[in-house]
């Protein structure tokens, strides 16, 4: 068994709280002992010399009496009894009697230093007077009073001393148990705690009940592992801010814009790889370099140090400056760039640097300038558009009001224009817009402006003039300018103009009214056989207008069911049998009454309102065909024209397909009248729509033939079914012989080419008979019949039949 002092010297090691507990334990508990023995020795003392003096006491009531009795009869035999009795009591070890007047009994003796109490009292005679007799004087010997003190005292300390040791062991061993191991573990938890073990928690060896846990102990175990979990949070954290920053530094570094940093003093602290790209200066040449004062041209600087310091009081008020700056590259090169500048502020709000963010908007530059001259000029022409004419039209007006003098508009519209695009195509079209925005701009001086404002019309603003007469100059001029034909496609064609002209202020004092007047005007000179120009007069308001109002009710003619379809009968020359029927429409308007279709069909094919009208007469027209033969049991066929706006319609294919769903018509009783006009455009879309229509089944035909610009390859190169004589030929087979001729080689290359020949116009019997004569398969006119509408061509076509057998 180890000595105790080994084991205090390891109690002491291992827990040098415990042993600085025990030290102040056995401390305080050994002066408490030393007190509290003091206090008990102390009162024992005390109680033995109160129990001598008591018993002195006891001698004196005890033995006055008697000692004074046998003292008055002299009995000296009976005093010395007495006080040997006296003297046998304890601790009594000597007696002094002094007897009046001068004798004294002296019994016992007095130890050497020997620690001693006496006590006296007079011994008196009580007779009629109290006498003296004498005084005893008692001595009592204290040696057994501090002997028992003495081994009061160690049996005292003895005790003490053990009980507080073990109570002192027994109280650090509960320390040790319940405080100091955890102690140590805590202590051992935290020294081996690092940022690498967040994951393992402080466990305690004891009971976990909610009593621990809410003790001091307890409290503390739990507050290092919350302070733990915090640690860990705030390491994820850590790490997430850092791999935050790490994300947004590099995306500062790779932002597709420059990036800056300046510090309070405008001095540059860091610069990304876009700003070295953007302008040549390499980041770190400079860092403390004020960002206006990069270039080493003196005459930069000086330019740059008003616009910053306009920057730098705009972001002290503001808070933010933002524009577009022409700055230079480090090369010299200018570039257009867009600056936001922003200062970075603390958490107080105070500026603690600045940001500067640089994008290059060279490109973007290029393209507004690009896309403000498309807004204000003609992409084709290059001729300023409606918007910009409309704004110098303006100009001009109020300058003519402050200088009195008048301005002329002129409102031009090319004739014959979209016959030309139709059958040339879209490339000769725009060709055509070129050279005639030429031919106009040659005719003016450099004050007038001349403008296209859509398809094939122009407009000229005629400013400064003193009278009408030099806008008629001037029309006269551009109309002598397109007398001279143009070559389009390697072809002569001769194109004219019709111009309307209208005088501020005369006409009116204001460009809208004036726009309106010299439109009117226009189409004044167009009905005077084109070519022309007409100068404004009122009455041309009312036919101006009444063209709008023929606009506006045909945009609601379909939803009010104002169109009908007329049909006239195609019927076999030979035998006179109905074999088709062609769809023609009127327009039944309730203000206007009949409209026929050369009145309104131009202004919807220049509208665009022929799409939704064409549409719906292919619907009809189908429908009508499949109640024929379900009326007659027989095969009708229906032939419609389509205008070359309508036929080429995205969506044409898509809607011919969907009317001959709708009616369940067999597409080979489909026939679709095409112009000669569109087989002009010698396009691949036109070839292919064609084609297309073929396959299906659909009967293609071509109107007119003979009006136009024929063109018998034509007849080779497309899918053709049918051809139609038009009418101006067949009313002279019988009147001349030149007719007679053309329109029997007509017939002849028809059928060598497979082409079945219907011939329009058919009014008098003659012509059937040299019809016939000549082989042509149909014939159509008023000798059959004129266009009836559809319950009275169902009952012309009962009674035909009805005749027929």
């Amino acid at each position: 068994m180890p000595k105790l002092p080994t084991r205090l010297q390891r109690f002491r090691s291992g827990s040098p709280l415990s042993f600085r507990l025990l030290a102040w334990i056995l401390l305080f508990s050994s002066a408490f002992t030393l007190i509290a023995s003091a206090i008990q020795i102390y009162s024992d003392y005390s109680k033995d010399l109160s129990q001598i003096d008591s018993r002195m006491q006891v001698i004196e009531s005890g033995y006055a009496s008697s000692l004074s009795r046998s003292l008055w009869a002299l009995d000296q035999k009976l005093l010395q009894t007495q006080m040997e009795g006296i003297l046998s009591l304890p601790d009594i070890t000597h007696l002094r009697l002094g007897i009046e007047p001068d004798s004294e009994l002296v019994m016992g003796e007095i130890p050497r230093s020997a620690d001693t109490q006496s006590h006296s009292f007079d011994l008196i005679h009580q007779g009629d007077e109290a006498f003296k007799l004498g005084e005893l004087t008692v001595t009592a010997n204290l040696d057994r009073v501090y002997q028992n003190l003495k081994v009061k005292i160690g049996i005292i300390l003895a005790t003490q001393f053990l009980k507080t040791f073990f109570v002192s062991i027994l109280i650090i061993w509960v320390f040790q148990h319940f405080v100091a191991r955890h102690l140590t573990t805590m202590a051992n938890y935290a020294r081996d705690f690092s940022l690498t073990n967040l994951s393992t928690p402080l466990t305690l060896d004891r009971p976990d009940t909610p009593s621990h846990r809410n003790d001091e102990i307890g409290r503390v175990s739990e507050a290092i592992n919350q302070m733990r979990e915090r640690l860990s949070a705030d390491m994820v954290r850590q790490k997430n801010d850092a791999a935050e920053i790490h994300k947004f530094s590099m995306a500062i570094e790779q932002s597709p814009s420059s990036v800056v940093i300046c510090d309070r003093q405008w001095r540059v602290e860091f610069a990304n790889h876009k700003f070295t790209q953007l302008t040549g200066y390499d980041a770190k040449s400079i860092v403390g370099r004020h960002p206006g004062a990069l270039s080493d041209n003196p005459m930069e600087v000086r330019d740059n140090r008003q616009l910053w310091q306009s920057i730098r009081l705009q972001v002290q008020r503001v808070g933010v400056w933002q524009g577009e700056v022409n700055s230079t590259r480090r090369n010299g090169e200018r570039f257009w760039e867009q600056l936001i500048v922003t200062p970075i502020k603390d958490s107080d709000g105070d500026a603690t640097g600045y940001l500067i963010l640089g994008e290059d908007i060279s490109i973007r530059k290029r393209y507004e300038q690009q896309l403000l001259r498309q807004a204000n000029y003609d992409i084709l022409t290059g001729l300023p558009n409606r918007m910009l004419a409309l704004d110098r039209l303006k100009l001009a007006l109020a300058q003519a009001r402050r200088e009195n003098s008048m301005v002329g508009v002129m409102f031009l519209d090319l004739d014959n224009f979209k016959h030309i695009n139709d059958t040339l195509g879209h490339d000769a079209g725009d060709n055509l817009l070129i050279e005639a925005s030429r031919r106009i701009s040659s005719c003016l001086r450099g004050t007038s402006t001349v403008a296209r404002l859509g398809g094939d019309e122009f407009l000229v603003i005629l400013p400064g003039l003193t009278g009408p007469e030099p806008a008629s100059q001037v029309a006269e001029r551009i109309l002598d300018n397109f007398r001279p034909a143009y070559t389009l496609n390697g072809q002569e064609v001769f194109v004219t103009t019709s111009i309307g002209i209208a005088i501020f202020p005369s006409d009116s004092d204001n460009s809208g009214t004036l726009l309106q007047h010299a439109d009117a005007a226009m189409y004044q000179a167009k009905r005077q056989g084109k070519s022309s120009f007409a100068h404004f007069t009122p009455e041309m308001s009312e036919v101006s207008h009444e063209r709008l109002q023929m606009e506006s009710r045909m945009r609601r003619a379909l939803e009010q069911r104002e169109f009908e379809l007329y049909f006239q009968p195609i019927v076999d020359t030979a035998t006179g049998e109905v074999r088709a029927a062609e769809a023609l429409l009127r327009w039944n308007n309730p203000v206007m009454g009949m409209v026929m279709p050369d009145r309104f069909i131009p202004l919807a094919e220049e509208t665009g309102l022929i799409i939704g009208i064409g549409a719906w007469v292919l619907e009809e027209a189908c429908h009508a065909a499949t109640r024929w033969k379900d009326i007659t049991g027989q095969d009708i066929g229906i032939s419609v024209n389509v205008s070359p706006r309508q036929f080429r319609d995205s969506g044409f294919t898509k809607t011919v397909m969907q009317a001959l769903s709708n009616s369940n018509l067999a597409p080979e009783l489909l026939e679709l009248e095409i112009t000669e006009r569109l087989l002009l455009d010698n396009s691949i879309e036109t070839a292919e729509i064609l084609r297309e229509l073929d396959r299906e089944g659909i009967r293609l035909s071509v109107d007119d033939f003979g009006t136009g610009y024929s063109a018998l390859s034509y007849l080779k190169s497309y899918p053709f079914d049918t051809l139609k004589i038009d009418k101006t030929f067949i009313h002279d087979v019988t009147r001349t012989q030149g007719g007679a001729s053309l329109v029997c080689a007509i017939i002849n290359m028809a059928h060598s080419l497979g082409l079945t020949i219907i011939a329009e116009g058919v009014e008098e019997e003659s012509q059937t008979h040299f019809l016939k004569q000549e082989g042509c398969d149909l014939s159509q006119g008023y000798f059959y019949s004129r266009p009836l509408p559809s319950d009275e061509f169902t009952e012309w076509l009962k009674a035909h039949l009805l005749k027929q057998t």
